[in-house]
């Protein structure tokens, strides 16, 4: 459902002025985002374990939705946006409950460390004094894109803490990371055809496909190659 309606938005949007918003390196990083959670809630589901998985990571993206996407109530710009913006939303809310309540039994939590204040705090911080207009929205806004470059930091430091990590969890942080590069291209096809330029945006973005680029290597190294992960350094 979700490709269909990306395919059709982008077929259409060329006839208005949503088409400069939108190219195919940021559907591409869409359908990517979506995949993730996707593969993330299935192997959760699948397995009836959240074994391997911060909880704290998805606590901190359900946090960036959440503050991204309160302008859902008063802002209506099309249905694609719309259904995106209500499926990270229960996407992200429905990983922390089958975390947290539904199979809390096997949450690792003593392997789960990392101190989310580093990443909230931060973001706070940055938000509060590098934002396009001191108000309620574009602060939260811009907190929840800072907060976004880091949030991969507890599953990450989980996965060296422990050493571990299955397929479909390396899948799913491939294809979390793959989503912010491909919007990277994005903000350069989009400054070269249009001189647009988001510098928040593309700071953070810049941040968070750093932070995955040591993941990126063991990915292409080992697990497409039909390992996993354990095999790297």
């Amino acid at each position: 459902v979700i490709i269909f309606e990306m395919l059709f938005f982008y077929k259409n949007c060329a006839n208005n002025n949503i088409s400069k918003m939108m190219t195919i390196p940021r559907l591409l990083g869409d359908l990517s985002h979506a995949l993730a959670l996707v593969l993330l809630l299935a192997k959760i589901w699948k397995s009836k374990s959240a074994a391997g998985i911060s909880g704290k990571s998805q606590i901190l993206f359900c946090l960036v939705f959440v503050t991204r996407y309160l302008d859902l109530f008063t802002t209506y710009i099309n249905l694609y946006v719309t259904v995106m913006k209500v499926f990270f939303i229960l996407a992200s809310a429905a990983t922390v409950y089958l975390i947290f309540k539904r199979f809390k039994p096997t949450y690792d939590s003593h392997n789960d460390t990392f101190k989310m204040e580093f990443a909230i705090v931060p973001a706070i911080i940055l938000a509060l004094v590098w934002n396009y207009s001191f108000s309620f929205t574009e602060v939260l806004w811009a907190f929840s894109i800072f907060l976004e470059a880091v949030a991969i930091l507890p599953q990450l430091f989980m996965v060296t803490k422990t050493k571990q990590a299955e397929n479909i969890t390396s899948h799913y942080l491939f294809a979390l990371g793959s989503y912010r590069a491909l919007y990277l291209i994005n903000w350069i096809l989009r400054y070269v055809n249009e001189d647009h330029w988001d510098p928040i945006a593309v700071t953070a973005g810049v941040v968070q496909t750093i932070l995955y680029s040591d993941f990126f290597y063991l990915y292409f190294t080992y697990v497409l190659r039909g390992g996993s992960l354990l095999d790297g350094p």
